[in-house]
């Protein structure tokens, strides 16, 4: 079977527009209501659901390919870069900066042309010493003939499974301006359902030696901040992608040896684009909460460990807090760390769980049972 960049008729893609419509339509009202919800928000309140978006969006995003990022050190690169608060969080490394780089210029520049030499530079960004783990590869241009096939494959070395196959490099330039010529194009068509072609047109011809998954995710997002007009993410597509990662690679794969009817495709991006907005609200949910807590304890406030230690709580924390998780934490004697947390007590920032003696636990108390 014929890939699909492969058919004459390639890359003129078609859909059902009838089978389209009601998805289209609903995601869309998704996206009106939640951003109402946010533009009713203080701008605090606003660049902080903002900053939690962009650090799933990005964490997310190279999780969806098999590298794990800490997401504070994304948080701190989003927030220097974003001129907000930093304190106590640590100094990103440089590939943690390059892919902060590449999807704050996609979301925040939206509106300026995407050209060869922006994909270029997003790509720089991402490998910034020249290598793809301890591979040498081209970087800052289109993959070459030398880098041989570009493939995707599974299974042990002689049996392996050749999912797909992309376009051969020297097709690439007029691949890449056909499909340039395309994203900036006035069209009629819902831009929306423009960021479902544009993921699917860019990662089908792979034209970067690496990464190519996490920057077509980031032109999708760039799509995406044009059809929200703002410059803000308060919702993150790759987080929902990660977590339906296994469908994902499946209805690419699939489309990808299918015809030029790309309508499947396109209602398995709106699905999850819709599951993915509906997922934001837990997520302002999280930061209207943290608001709250904040209200109610800045104005006596608690020293630097403590609030260290209550960040962490209010982020996702795993398990109770101990005594010796809170040294931990707080890089503190046990001795401090007992001192600190029978402040909290007594202030009501923190309720001891039931149990007590080894197991004494400890859990942030509801916005409304804090005592200033």
């Amino acid at each position: 079977m014929a890939f699909i960049h492969e058919r004459p008729e390639w890359p003129v893609f078609s859909w059902d527009s009838e089978r389209v419509a009601a998805p289209l339509a609903a995601v869309r009202h998704e996206q009106g209501r939640h951003l109402g919800k946010m533009e009713a928000l203080g701008f605090e309140l606003r660049a902080e659901a903002s900053l939690t978006s962009l650090t799933d969006e990005v964490v997310n995003s190279s999780a969806i390919e098999g590298e794990q990022l800490d997401p504070e050190e994304v948080r701190s690169s989003i927030a220097r870069q974003l001129g907000l608060e930093i304190a106590g969080l640590p100094k990103p490394g440089r590939e943690v900066e390059g892919i902060v780089e590449m999807m704050l210029d996609a979301t925040r520049r939206f509106d300026a042309p995407l050209t060869a030499e922006r994909l270029f530079g997003w790509h720089a960004a991402l490998f910034p010493t020249g290598r793809s783990g301890l591979q040498r590869i081209t970087v800052g241009a289109w993959r070459t003939s030398e880098a041989g096939p570009m493939r995707v494959v599974s299974g042990p070395i002689g049996r392996e499974t050749v999912h797909f196959e992309a376009p051969e490099a020297e097709r690439l330039a007029a691949e890449m301006d056909s499909f340039l010529e395309w994203f900036e194009a006035a069209s009629d068509i819902d831009p929306v359902q423009r960021a479902a072609v544009a993921h699917f047109w860019f990662v089908t011809i792979h034209p970067f030696e690496d990464g190519n998954g996490r920057i077509a995710r980031a032109i999708a997002d760039m799509a995406l901040s044009r059809a929200d007009d703002t410059k803000d993410r308060f919702y993150s597509m790759s987080s929902r992608i990660e977590r339906e990662r296994r469908d994902y690679y499946l209805q690419l794969e699939t489309a990808q040896r299918d015809d030029l009817d790309i309508t499947d495709w396109i209602l398995w991006f709106l699905g999850c684009l819709d599951r993915a907005i509906k997922d934001a609200d837990t997520t302002l949910s999280s930061v209207l909460r943290k608001s709250r807590i904040w209200q109610q304890i800045n104005p006596e406030p608690v020293n630097d460990r403590q609030r260290k230690v209550i960040e962490r709580a209010l982020d996702d924390f795993e398990g109770h807090l101990t005594t010796s998780k809170y040294a931990k934490l707080a890089k503190c004697s046990n001795d401090t760390a007992l001192r600190d947390l029978r402040e909290l007590l007594a202030r009501g920032i923190l309720v001891k769980n039931p149990g007590g003696g080894r197991s004494t636990s400890y859990r942030l108390a509801d916005p409304d049972e804090v005592r200033k």
